[in-house]
């Protein structure tokens, strides 16, 4: 009998994920990650829901430990704590440093729950490791889930052939609706718990308040990009994102305002009124690209976010670890710090970083 760990957040997904295995004959054991020091960072992360008094974290311990307990599978516990702080949440802070909008969820995967988990698993004995992700794998290929809603590939375009030979996504094939149903016909305590939100594995926060944690809040003017006009203060460029029309709080303005680029050296956020065009680019430079097929198309589409529809796209190759992304149909707030992903199809070839963007072969006003 083959032996599978899965990784039990103490969500629907997982739960479902560890039915299914059983439930096909494997001998599934269950492993949670504690990836935050909830008892140490409570008081300063924004003041998270607590549940009885308990931290949010320690709520989904429980909760995946009683729905190991309700489906007769043993759960296993593991502190990643340091890891995460040294490779996602370093990361995340340094590249709000520099203005950008990191997606820190992309490098929790490819450090800790399909690198630092796997290695756990196999001291478990594991032949396989799996997931709650809603993706698919299939004759090596990376696939989108069935459900286009949850599809979850964007997630893992940095994980490797060698990281995903070995890994199993039991509810890729199902759509949420499915999944919630099968959890409640078990009666789990997660059927109809609220999806997880918010930055990978510190969930959610009063973002503000959490980041002066951490970076210093440094005000800044507002200007208007068409009339060089300063409308307002900010409360720190790590706050907003390219593309950003809610919470920039410029008073008496009455026009719709959308953030449209930073200037980090001199602490000036950018906006500009209904006119879009300042969002719209062609082009963008994309680093630390990885490949999980050896597809390396010359056309075809992409991610610039998650859930984002596909953009038609064309690829100019300069080296290894940089492509020119070309749509000339144009795309609005392409970020840098984003991740951009290529598919043909359903097939996930991989992606890289958004390192700068372009429209008509000049940089943007974006850093």
């Amino acid at each position: 009998m083959k032996k599978v760990v899965v990784g039990m957040s103490g969500g629907v997904d997982s739960s479902v994920a560890a039915i299914l295995l059983k439930n096909a004959g494997y001998d599934v054991i269950g492993l949670f990650m504690r990836n935050w020091d909830a008892s140490v960072n409570n008081d300063i992360l924004g003041n998270p829901t607590l549940n009885n008094n308990i931290c949010p974290q320690e709520q989904d311990y429980n909760d995946a430990l009683e729905v190991c307990k309700k489906i007769g599978i043993p759960l296993h516990r593991v502190d990643f704590v340091k890891e995460y702080w040294d490779y996602v949440f370093t990361y995340f802070l340094d590249e709000l440093k520099l203005g950008r909008t990191p997606n820190p969820d992309i490098m929790c995967n490819k450090y800790i729950k399909f690198d630092m988990f796997a290695k756990e698993a196999l001291k478990l004995g594991a032949d396989f490791i799996a997931t709650g992700h809603y993706a698919r794998i299939q004759n090596g290929k990376l696939l989108r889930g069935i459900d286009n809603n949850k599809d979850q590939t964007y997630f893992l375009s940095q994980l490797s052939r060698q990281q995903l030979s070995n890994v199993l996504f039991p509810v890729g094939n199902l759509e949420k609706t499915e999944v919630r149903e099968i959890a409640q016909n078990y009666g789990l305590i997660t059927a109809s718990k609220k999806d997880s939100t918010g930055i990978c594995f510190i969930g959610e926060r009063n973002f503000k308040k959490f980041l002066s944690n951490y970076l210093p809040n440094i005000p800044g003017d507002v200007v208007d990009i068409e009339t060089n006009d300063v409308l307002g203060s900010h409360i720190g460029l790590m706050y907003y994102t390219i593309g950003q029309r809610r919470g920039l709080n410029i008073g008496g303005n009455k026009d719709r305002l959308f953030v449209v680029g930073k200037d980090i050296s001199n602490n000036i956020l950018y906006v500009a009124h209904s006119n879009t065009d300042y969002l719209i680019s062609d082009s963008a430079v994309i680093d630390n690209i990885n490949w999980i097929s050896d597809n390396k198309p010359s056309e075809c589409v992409a991610k610039f976010r998650y859930r984002q529809p596909d953009n038609k796209v064309s690829l100019d190759y300069i080296n290894d670890n940089e492509i020119i992304v070309h749509y000339p149909q144009g795309v609005k707030a392409v970020t840098p710090g984003q991740a951009c992903v290529f598919y043909l199809d359903d097939e996930c070839l991989g992606g890289g970083i958004i390192k700068e963007v372009r429209k008509s072969n000049k940089k943007l006003w974006y850093l």
